[in-house]
């Protein structure tokens, strides 16, 4: 089932995509998260996604500290409290979301190397069928086209294997880089959350973005890397 979930992400013909389309609905409709194998990945060229493992908090504190500039401007804070930069804590708490199967914690490997984040997450099944996807990556590899890969990956998994209905991304509007790769993949804008997460010691406002599986039925990362996508226009462009 693996080899075939790769295989979607990675775009077929579209004979095949029908068919593998036909075997994720029927057979995954209601994928079981806590059963997904540590050898789970998604790969399109240099991208891999799969699931974080304990040992990768090494790797992750050291470009989050090495980082702490740019990452202390998006990360989340506790209004209450410190920022808690216990490594090992939060990636002990996505394996627990893991095996509640209520999110899909992926680490983006880069050739091989872990250059950030993807996060599928507050999964909800039945009449509702969301989630959101939440994702960073270490300076040095922002604007090589890394993000956008690994988030139509994602969606194509969201979409085809789990039978999520919608994804939504959340992002502050201060955030172009992060607003670039939603541009890129054709998400489109549902409003503004105001004051709807505590990041850098304030309440700040987030965009909303989001796709639904019928809106991308031939497969996110095909239409991306064919360039079928046409770019959308904000309001706030």
């Amino acid at each position: 089932m693996t080899t075939l979930m790769a295989a979607f992400a990675t775009g077929q013909n579209a004979l095949t995509q029908h068919f593998l389309f036909f075997v994720y609905r029927v057979l995954a409709h209601a994928t079981n998260l806590a059963i997904v194998p540590q050898s789970f990945a998604l790969t399109h060229e240099d991208v891999t996604l799969r699931l974080v493992r304990m040992r990768d908090w090494k790797a992750i504190e050291r470009i989050q500290l090495t980082n702490r500039d740019w990452f202390r401007q998006w990360e989340a804070t506790n209004p209450t409290g410190p920022l808690n930069l216990d490594f090992r804590a939060s990636i002990r708490g996505l394996l627990r979301q893991l095996a509640e199967e209520t999110a899909l914690p992926l680490a983006i490997e880069f050739r091989g190397q872990l250059v950030g984040q993807l996060n599928v997450s507050n999964i909800l099944h039945g009449s509702v069928g969301t989630a959101f996807v939440g994702y960073w990556i270490s300076p040095e590899f922002a604007g090589l086209g890394i993000t956008p890969v690994a988030v139509a990956l994602a969606a194509d998994y969201a979409f085809n294997v789990m039978g999520l209905h919608r994804i939504e991304i959340d992002i502050r509007p201060e955030n172009k880089s992060s607003l670039k790769v939603v541009r890129k993949l054709g998400f489109r804008f549902e409003g503004t959350k105001l004051a709807f997460i505590h990041i850098n010691n304030a309440w700040r406002d987030h965009h909303v973005f989001a796709l639904t599986f019928d809106e991308t039925r031939e497969g996110l990362l095909k239409k991306y890397v064919s360039g079928a996508i046409e770019p959308p226009i904000y309001p706030f462009d």
